[in-house]
């Protein structure tokens, strides 16, 4: 009887391990987002994450959409905390199937980004942002 409750309960077990596995290195999709990082932090209780909102502006003078996305990777954090006010493209994976927040508060994690340059204002229109000020010696 015991021998029976305790293969049910290392069945069960496995089951969950296979679950997360399974959750955490599939994919349910993957895009790009770009936009102006406005809020980054490093939060939890007990499972520290990486929380972010991007900013989405398509056309000067609408509405901005926000974009909340997680960030597993230290290293890629400190870098999208230093590009901070800076226009970014995000690369995203979006994961399904998480069942607890602990993984991050949203199912968008990001796995890379570009800052980029030039600003789309419609088709086939882009403004350049001007280079950076260099710094006076």
């Amino acid at each position: 009887m015991i021998k029976n409750i305790v293969i049910a309960v290392v069945a069960l077990l496995l089951l969950a391990v296979a679950w997360f596995a399974f959750a955490l290195n599939w994919s349910y999709s993957s895009g790009e987002r770009a936009g102006w990082v406005q809020k980054f932090s490093h939060k939890g209780w007990i499972c520290k994450t990486w929380e972010g909102e991007l900013a989405l502006v398509s056309l000067p003078g609408s509405t901005t959409e926000k974009f909340f996305f997680t960030v597993h990777d230290d290293a890629l954090a400190h870098k999208l905390s230093a590009a901070m006010g800076k226009r970014v493209s995000l690369h995203y994976e979006e994961k399904v199937g998480l069942p607890t927040s602990c993984f991050g508060e949203t199912r968008y994690f990001v796995t890379g980004f570009v800052e980029t340059t030039e600003i789309p204002i419609g088709s086939g229109v882009v403004v350049p942002t001007p280079p950076a000020a260099s710094a006076a010696k």
